[in-house]
């Protein structure tokens, strides 16, 4: 069985961490220290070993190891505390990291007492490497997030930001996934269940009472400053709060944002109610009678996105003149035509909006806004809450509800232009007309565009020399590579002159078909270059070549 890859490896650790809340470097280092045992799917353990009711055969394979290592680690932990070891004692903070004397405590191995059934004994192991590993693995972490070493600022911010928690609560799920993996954390459970039963809220057929059970989260953290005494696991807790009510995508992330930002502005992203901003724009139509209230609401909408500083400016942007509309103020006909051309042109308008936000605080607050009026309330705030019930239904909602998120609507595509250019490539239209090659398949989503004409007018060539191969296949390509950079074409490994470089080759396959039964249907009559690969044999090569040229690698 092959070896773990180390981001694999990495994989388990995090998962193991953010369970015990441990700080993860840890168990990195006693895999690069311990080396054993000789586990059963071919890796190395982490040092651990049976102890009392951990049979031999529950810590056999390195995911088995590395939970066993994180519950040990833990057990330590309590241990310490119980004879006394501060917080300090434990972590040092303005290194980020276990302190020394704890580091030569988990050197020293240990041996759980018989009434922990969840912990196993961890081996000695030499101090130094441990260390050195352990500090290593933090470096690593840290200077691929640009996070310096020392966060002794880290337990001020966190406490900042959590005081604000309990006035911002929203009752969000998220939010309340957030808090209550804060619990279980700081009272060292495994699972969010016991969190929800370690605070005595009703349960009936295991769904917690919501009421009951926010006002005891909201009670929790309001104790957390109070009680806080710089424990690793009670630091961890509060980190896994900080990230999940952000959002973050990782511990690292987190600390960034909390040296970076205000921490006490604990108020929840408003990115967060961008879905249902989108959601309410695109029923705008379907809901739109004329009134005239309606109206107001989406001209004020439009003019605070466009940063327009009058409604007579806004009705000049949407073709209509404010002069006119004076001028016939004792015309009714004229003035209804007028109202019906404001309300084609905004809905117009708001139509394409899913397609053209680009979130950004100007845009986000010109919708706000509108949800505002539209739903006559008094303040922003009112309209933010409301925002935040449409999204807490939206979460628990069916996919047919009316709740749910609608199904967004295509962009219209603009026309095909007569040449395509650098500066014109859309991605998803098809290269050739009628054809079924998109620009999309060929600079892999956009992340790879063609940088002048001649790259451009490559790709078209192979893409219809591509689809003559594929009409006469029968079958659909599905494309794995086209246009390589040279600098991509270097990290994969491509041949120095690969034609991948010029733009006119794809390397593809076929449902149901063997590489050489592609190449044995197109060797008859394909001008360019044919390749088959027998490393990989469903992948074939097609190039356009002014030379009929063939190939098996």
């Amino acid at each position: 069985m092959a070896p773990l890859a180390s981001d694999q490896r990495n994989y388990y650790y995090l998962i193991e961490a953010a369970r015990t809340g441990i700080h993860k470097p840890v168990l990195a280092a006693l895999h690069t220290v311990h080396q054993s045992p000789r586990l059963l799917d071919g890796e190395t353990g982490l040092g651990i070993a049976p102890a009392n009711r951990v049979a031999v055969d529950q810590v056999n394979t390195f995911p088995e190891q590395v939970q066993y290592a994180a519950n040990t680690i833990r057990s330590i932990t309590d241990t310490l505390t119980a004879q006394g070891w501060r917080g300090q004692d434990l972590w040092n903070a303005e290194a980020g990291r276990y302190s020394d004397r704890f580091i030569q405590t988990l050197a020293e191995g240990y041996m759980p007492p018989s009434s922990d059934a969840s912990a196993a004994r961890l081996e000695v192991s030499d101090e130094d490497a441990l260390l050195k590993a352990y500090i290593a693995d933090i470096s690593y972490d840290y200077r691929a997030d640009q996070l310096p070493h020392n966060l002794a600022s880290l337990d001020q911010a966190l406490l900042a930001f959590v005081e604000r928690i309990a006035p911002n609560y929203g009752r969000l799920e998220h939010q309340r996934a957030a808090l209550i993996e804060m619990v279980r954390l700081w009272r060292k459970l495994d699972t969010q269940a016991a969190a929800i039963k370690s605070l005595d809220v009703p349960i009936d057929d295991d769904v917690p009472d919501l009421v009951e059970l926010d006002n005891a989260l909201v009670q929790f953290v309001r104790q957390v400053s109070r009680f806080y005494s710089g424990y690793p696991h009670q630091r961890e807790a509060l980190l896994r709060l900080v990230r999940l009510w952000r959002q973050l995508d990782s511990r690292e992330e987190t600390i960034t944002m909390l040296e970076q930002s205000d921490p006490t502005v604990a108020e929840t992203n408003l990115q967060i109610v961008d879905p249902v901003l989108i959601a309410f724009v695109e029923r705008l139509s379907g809901y739109y009678r004329g009134r005239g209230d309606q109206r107001f609401a989406l001209t004020e909408g439009f003019r605070l996105w466009h940063d327009l500083d009058s409604r007579t400016r806004a009705l000049d942007k949407l073709g209509i003149s404010a002069q006119s509309l004076t001028n016939n103020a004792n015309n009714p006909q004229a003035l209804a035509e007028a109202a019906a051309q404001v309300d084609r042109a905004l809905l117009a308008f708001f139509s394409g909006v899913p397609a053209t936000y680009e979130e950004q605080d100007s845009q986000r607050e010109a919708l706000i806004r509108l949800v505002q009026l539209w739903r006559k309330l008094e303040s922003r705030t009112q309209a933010i809450q409301s925002l935040f019930d449409d999204l807490r239904r939206m979460t628990q909602a069916n996919r047919d509800a009316p709740e749910a998120p609608p199904r967004p609507t295509p962009v219209i595509r603009p026309s095909r232009p007569t040449r395509w250019t650098p500066s014109n490539l859309q991605l998803h239209a098809a290269i050739i007309a009628n054809g079924n090659f998109t620009w999309a398949e060929a600079t892999r989503g956009g992340t790879r565009m063609p940088p002048n004409q001649a790259t451009v007018d490559a790709i078209v060539r192979i893409a219809k020399l591509a689809q003559q191969a594929r009409d006469r296949i029968g079958r659909p390509f599905i494309v794995t590579s086209w246009y390589r950079p040279p600098e991509i074409n270097r990290q994969v490994g491509g041949a120095a002159f690969s034609r991948h470089i010029v733009g006119d080759a794809i390397d593809f396959y076929c449902e149901g078909l063997t590489g050489n039964q592609i190449y044995w249907a197109l060797d008859p009559w394909w001008p360019g270059g044919l390749g088959r690969y027998t490393r990989y044999p469903a992948l074939s090569h097609l190039d356009a070549r002014g030379t009929r040229v063939r190939w098996s690698h």
